[in-house]
């Protein structure tokens, strides 16, 4: 099975920046034929709040790209989930 990964830098997302905590990995994993999610990584910093969003997308068999095109208000640590989940379904905003 082929995977496809994207772990955009959290720097570039404003709410770390403005919370001073920019060290955060956000890592979304999709089968690259399908773009099904298989998983996806969080570390750092506040990322307790993004598991549900991550959790509720597993279990609907969410799309890499159903995962992107959701929105994620701004400034937010969520961006960085759409962000990465974009990335990996080949539609990335701010990469």
């Amino acid at each position: 099975m082929l995977t496809r990964r994207a772990r955009p830098p959290f720097v570039a997302n404003g709410k770390a920046l403005i919370g001073g905590e920019p060290d955060v990995c956000v890592k979304v994993l999709a089968d690259a034929s399908s773009d099904a999610i298989l998983g996806v990584h969080l570390v750092g910093p506040h990322v307790t709040d993004l598991v549900a969003e991550a959790s509720v997308a597993l279990t609907l068999g969410a799309t890499a790209f159903d995962l992107g095109a959701a929105v994620h208000p701004y400034p937010t640590l969520s961006e960085a989930l759409g962000e990465a989940a974009l990335v990996v379904a080949g539609h990335a905003i701010n990469i």
